[in-house]
């Protein structure tokens, strides 16, 4: 080699800058992202100015952030007299970015600065929002801010016309009110200012047109993005997919089947209902169908004093949870119909699964598989760790772990009696519902699917 060529050859030690420069996977770059902003959240609600009576303790601060960034709605405080109006605003904006994604703010703070949105920064922001291509991911990520803004902000103007006129809320509170739960419902939060305000000692409103106002924005807001965007261009489509009609199908099952459900447990004598006329309890059932899966809101007022059967119901709607890229969390209604039709697919013998005259990629069973199998693990994990440090009933401990995993929020009081032990567990079943299974497996083994060196002979084994 002549002297030129090596004056061009780089050396090792200019090659290592190259290599630290290169930007971090999808995966772990979401994990790290939502780590930050609940490390910025916690010391919002530490400074003095976010208390109410008192400045909370560092883990108050901690689970409340936590909560608030997976949109769990679980908490160890008393919102409404803890927390000082500005840490209502704070816990309102971590809500927000909460729900929206951070990734999805990320990008439109880049565009408002001007600069390009790399590959990297598309490949996250699908992976965010549960996307299966970056595909104009940009142009999609506007509409979904525009559609989440108008939704809200038309679900506050009504819950603002509907409770200006209580006596038990001025003005200025009814506003704020109206703006704080109209996030929170379609965030699918279950915050609430109501619990600990004088005159409302059961907590929201449970008049009529307050729940059919909350479960609207909690129904729409568990849609998921794709099903949303694919909703408002049916117009010019004329057509959904294939994960959007089966998404349609299996929330309208859990939601019905759910509420008839409550219904039939609670309307009985010594039901939570028992005293409700029939069809107002229908009502109530039907609201609680919808919150049960992620939202937190308790549509029946004795939530605490809930019949065994709707508790095990409830267990079960939490655990399958919203459809993928929603404000939901649990296992998702996609596994849940992915697990179902290679159920049935397979006992009618057919090579594939297969449903709506399509069959499903071979991948997709697997990975539903792998999301039930570790949704599973951790609740159980979860589950004897608190039933180990905490002298409660065992299903008081299922139910508070489900909830979290599935950022839900309802509780059936276990949530204030949660040692120090206890509160880390459940932010760290918070955070891993939010992320999902596969987000968080990906960012600490690496990206799935890279080729083998080696082919292992095949072999069975015994199931069933």
């Amino acid at each position: 080699m002549n002297s030129t060529a090596r004056q061009r050859a780089p050396s090792p030690r200019r090659r290592l800058p190259l290599l630290q420069r290169q930007p971090l996977p999808p995966a772990p770059r979401i994990v790290a992202g939502l780590a930050l902003l609940v490390a910025v959240g916690t010391l919002l609600l530490l400074l003095p100015i976010s208390g109410g009576r008192r400045p909370l303790a560092w883990n108050e601060a901690l689970f409340t952030a936590v909560s608030a960034l997976t949109v769990t709605g679980l908490s160890t405080i008393t919102v409404s007299r803890d927390l000082s109006w500005f840490g209502q605003v704070v816990l309102l904006l971590g809500i927000q970015i909460g729900g929206v994604g951070f990734m999805v703010l990320t990008v439109v703070i880049l565009r408002l600065l001007g600069r390009r949105i790399r590959l990297t920064e598309r490949l996250a922001l699908s992976d965010s929002l549960g996307l299966l291509s970056p595909a104009a991911i940009v142009a999609l990520t506007r509409r979904v801010l525009t559609t989440v803004l108008l939704i809200e902000g038309l679900g506050a103007l009504l819950l603002y016309l509907h409770w200006r006129g209580d006596p038990r809320l001025s003005e200025g509170p009814a506003l704020f009110f109206a703006l704080f739960h109209a996030v929170s419902a379609f965030c699918n939060a279950g915050f609430d200012l109501f619990t600990g305000t004088p005159g409302f000692a059961d907590g929201i409103p449970r008049d009529n047109l307050s729940l059919a106002i909350l479960g609207s924005l909690i129904f729409i807001g568990g849609l998921g993005i794709p099903v949303i965007a694919d909703l408002l261009t049916y117009y010019r489509e004329r057509r959904l997919s294939l994960h959007t009609r089966i998404t349609l199908l299996v929330v309208s099952f859990l939601v019905i089947s759910g509420m008839l459900g409550f219904w039939v447990a609670e309307i009985r004598p010594g039901g939570t209902l028992a005293s409700e006329h029939p069809f107002r309890a229908l009502l109530i059932c039907l609201f609680q169908s919808v919150s049960a899966r992620t939202a937190g809101f308790a549509g029946i007022a004795r939530f605490e004093e809930l019949t065994a059967p709707s508790q095990l119901l409830m267990t079960v709607l939490m655990f399958i949870g919203c459809p993928p890229a929603s404000m939901g969390g649990g296992i998702t209604t996609g596994t849940f119909a992915v697990m179902t039709i290679s159920l049935w697919s397979y006992a009618r013998g057919l090579p594939t699964a297969q449903f709506g005259g399509r069959s499903l990629a071979v991948g997709t069973s697997r990975k539903a598989a792998a999301v039930l199998t570790i949704g599973l693990f951790v609740a159980s994990l979860a589950s004897w760790l608190l039933a180990m440090t905490h002298r409660v009933p065992l299903e008081l401990v299922v139910f508070e772990v489900v909830s979290a995993f599935a950022t839900c929020g309802l509780s059936l009081g276990m949530t204030g009696e949660l040692n120090l032990f206890g509160q880390l567990v459940i932010c760290l079943v918070m955070f891993w519902g939010r992320l999902g299974a596969l987000t968080i497996i990906v960012a600490i083994a690496g990206q799935p699917g890279r080729p083998q060196p080696l082919q292992y002979p095949e072999e069975q084994i015994l199931i069933g």
